[in-house]
């Protein structure tokens, strides 16, 4: 079942984030779909976050589809390779946001080997929020997507994680948001290979 815009209007992101774990991630490019299962993801708690674009009301061409209703794409890029795929997540204006880290390749395999030149029995393929992101063939172009549209979409297929295998820890390259980079606000499926370890993006 395709996740209803009312489920991304919630306010509680740490919740969100967490129960994001176990939903599946689609994208239809050109009549091909690619899906994962999400098994590891970071929240970002809006203007009061250092580590959030968003951070102190920041407004800016990039960062304003934060400010959108919950239930966009945030698609960004990273050190100018990365492209990384967030939902934004709470109500309009409260720039509340999801990364999705990794994901658990699920349908459409082959071609995500393609587009990663290596096998799905590689945890490497999707490990990572830019190796997810390639894997199902996000890019820029997905920025402010519709996740109740055709193109991107996530569906709850009843995969459901014990809160004893959902991990949290910090998240991963915010160094820069100084006491905010220590919040355990990184959520993931303990023992699953396509995890991201803590030194990839």
């Amino acid at each position: 079942m395709k996740l209803p815009l009312s489920y991304y209007s919630n306010q509680d992101v740490l919740f969100l984030a967490q129960d994001l774990l176990g939903k599946v991630l689609f994208t239809e490019i050109d009549g091909h779909v690619t899906a994962g299962i999400i098994v590891e993801t970071e929240a970002y708690f809006g203007v009061q976050d250092k580590a959030s674009h968003a951070y102190g009301g920041r407004r800016t061409d990039r960062t304003e589809t934060l400010y959108n209703h919950g239930g966009v794409s945030y698609v960004y890029l990273c050190y100018g390779i990365h492209h990384l795929f967030n939902v934004v997540t709470s109500v309009k204006d409260d720039p509340h946001a999801v990364l999705v880290r990794a994901i658990e390749p699920l349908i459409g395999k082959e071609l995500m080997e393609i587009r990663r030149n290596m096998p799905t029995s590689k945890a490497a393929i999707s490990s990572g929020p830019g190796s997810a992101a390639k894997a199902l063939g996000i890019d820029r172009s997905f920025n402010k997507k519709d996740l109740t549209g055709t193109e991107i979409w996530i569906e709850d297929q009843g995969v459901f994680y014990h809160p004893d295998e959902i991990m949290a820890g910090p998240r991963i390259g915010v160094a820069y948001a100084q006491e905010d980079a220590l919040l355990p606000w990184r959520f993931f499926v303990k023992g699953n290979k396509y995890v991201s370890k803590p030194n990839k993006i």
